[in-house]
């Protein structure tokens, strides 16, 4: 990339170990290099990339057959016939965008090229002509894209949450395959505060650290929170005025949202770590028993 194109001022990729690394981060940065991260097991951050591996693959395969050992010394000519196709979501080949013309091959110079063709494309009427190219180009992905989001959302409803807002999260078997293993096994959990909105369709949950995956997630893995019924509510406040009467609780983690599985986890670490004149109160205050955790 570097050699063609120069320094990209950003780059889009997943949270793989090897881009979340010190050394990856410190290098780009001081190259003035800013990277994006997607959201975890969500590669449609980064779909039209996804989209070309998937076609160059599906072209090395049809290639190499059984020889996939030298599939590195095939990918150069992959790679080139994919820059020089006309692609159906640009109305033009990647060659085409970039340069301004196809380039040409050994079965091009059979007939003579059409010298004619290049004369314009010198000076101030290329410049112009690679413009009205990009124009063209830009108002036809414009089009296939309206095209496209009419198709993909038709029945969609569109959710957007608020930081402070609770939601449920869908425990994907990608993304969480230790709680996934059983099909009796809940297929969510929560539920948990929104913490920061980076845009409506990604947010940061308040996602407790023995999950062991980034708190980052797409707003299709999230559903809204309803509220607790009437009489969780009631038991709710019940639980708190007996932990506030005790006047040691310091306003732990406990005293606001639901009782839910992560928070009955945080208030079981809060008192291990508790004093031990608090934890008398602390048993009078809690009721852990599952009949009164708001789980899926």
């Amino acid at each position: 990339i570097v050699r063609l194109h120069g320094l990209p001022k950003t780059i889009v990729s997943d949270r793989d170990v090897k881009f979340l690394s010190h050394f990856w981060k410190t290098l780009w940065a001081r190259l003035g290099t800013k990277l994006l991260f997607s959201t975890t097991c969500h590669p449609q951050t980064d779909g039209q990339t996804e989209v070309v591996n998937r076609s160059l693959g599906t072209m090395l395969r049809a290639i190499l057959k059984g020889n996939k050992k030298s599939w590195d010394d095939c990918l150069p000519h992959v790679e080139f016939a994919y820059n020089r196709v006309v692609h159906k979501f640009t109305n033009m080949s990647p060659f085409e965008i970039v340069y301004g013309f196809n380039p040409l091959t050994p079965l091009d110079l059979l007939p003579l090229p059409d010298v004619a063709s290049f004369i314009h494309k010198e000076g101030t009427s290329r410049a112009e002509f690679v413009k009205n190219l990009h124009e063209r180009v830009r108002n036809h992905i414009q089009s296939q894209t309206e095209k496209y989001t009419k198709y993909n959302n038709k029945g969609r409803k569109e959710v957007i949450f608020n930081e402070g807002d609770w939601v449920w999260l869908h425990l994907r078997k990608d993304k969480f395959p230790s709680k996934r293993k059983s099909k009796l096994n809940p297929r969510g959990d929560g539920p948990f505060q929104i913490l920061k909105k980076i845009n409506n369709n990604a947010y940061v949950l308040d996602l407790p650290s023995e999950y062991g995956v980034s708190p980052s997630f797409n707003v299709s893995d999230l559903s809204l929170f309803t509220g607790l019924t009437a009489q969780e509510e009631d038991a709710l406040d019940l639980r708190t005025n007996l932990l506030q009467e005790g006047g040691d609780d310091g306003g732990g983690p406990w005293t606001k949202g639901p009782t839910t599985r992560a928070m009955a986890k945080r208030i079981q670490e809060e008192w291990v770590h508790a004093p031990k004149k608090a934890h008398h109160t602390f048993q009078l205050g809690f009721d852990s028993s599952p009949s009164r955790l708001g789980v899926v």
